[in-house]
């Protein structure tokens, strides 16, 4: 039995050194990994045309598809209340795809990819788009402000909310699924009427199911104290400018489809001032103990 010691001993140090190799290289592919990126599976139409119709007469045929309508809806930038009070609207050929397909951001932003959570608001295209790691998660239509009371644009950040706020603007005007994004002047993204133009007092209004949608989703800031501010929400970007003395911009997806389509090379060029401040804000948001409360 003693000539079997050392080959024994010989053994045993092989499979511990084995044993460690593996280990070593568990944690340097754990160190290494980079976070799955998130897919939404979507079906795209099987074309994309627009053209006019006469709001009543396409509401015959249509009024009781709450598919077709939500995408009407969003094509024409408003919502069920405004929709039946305009004349014409414009009308996809195909109703087979996914509500994105019909607007004008793209399902996936590599520039994005960095950044957990941000939503963009287009002012020409008034429509916004919500993305996780670059993965788009909700978009919709918006009426922003009106001519006299534009939405500021630039870099902005979520800051508090509540399911029902006043205006303060107007006392009468109750506002649902408010987030506010710049305190100091009021502004914030909810649910209000969409007329199917920027209308509001520079706020960016949503249909509901969108308001509701966001404020679930988008961080608070986090306090330090009463005055002051520890870590900021969800990143906002608004940008763009909108035509106030020209037809609708959505009106020339009747000759051109893609007229309003907006580019991954476009929006990173839209965002990449503000990509250093908005990591730097999330790396502060992910240190917190429970960065969700």
């Amino acid at each position: 039995m003693r000539k079997l010691r050392y080959p024994l001993s010989i053994l045993l140090l092989v499979v511990l050194v084995l044993i460690s190799s593996c280990k070593k290289n568990e944690a340097t592919e754990t160190k290494g990994k980079v976070k799955p990126k998130k897919t939404i599976e979507r079906t795209k139409p099987k074309s994309v045309s627009y053209h006019f119709e006469n709001t009543k007469e396409w509401l015959k045929t249509n009024a009781s598809d709450s598919s077709k309508l939500r995408i009407a809806y969003a094509i024409n930038r408003t919502d069920r209340k405004n929709f039946v009070k305009m004349d014409s609207v414009i009308i996809p050929s195909d109703f087979t795809g996914d509500l994105v397909y019909y607007l004008p951001f793209p399902t996936h932003i590599v520039a994005l990819e960095e950044v957990s959570k941000v939503i963009l608001f287009s002012y020409p295209a008034q429509t916004f788009a919500a993305y996780e790691n670059g993965e788009l998660m909700f978009a919709g239509p918006t009426n922003m402000g009106r001519k006299k009371d534009p939405t500021p644009t630039g870099l902005f950040f979520t800051n508090w909310k509540a399911e029902k706020t006043t205006s303060t603007f107007n006392d009468e005007w109750d506002l649902k699924w408010n987030f506010n994004i710049e305190n100091k002047l009021g502004v914030g993204f909810h649910q209000y009427d969409l007329p199917g133009y920027p209308a509001s007092h520079s706020c960016l209004r949503l249909q509901e199911n969108d308001a509701k949608d966001l404020y679930k989703w988008a961080d608070e800031w986090i306090l330090k104290d009463r005055e002051n501010v520890k870590v900021k929400g969800t990143p906002v970007i608004v940008f763009g400018s909108y035509p106030f003395d020209a037809p609708k911009p959505w009106y020339a997806l009747v000759k051109n489809p893609k007229a309003l389509d907006l580019s991954e090379s476009e929006i990173k060029t839209q965002t990449q001032s503000f990509i250093q401040e908005i990591l730097e804000n999330q790396k502060l948001r992910e240190a917190e103990p429970n960065p969700t409360l």
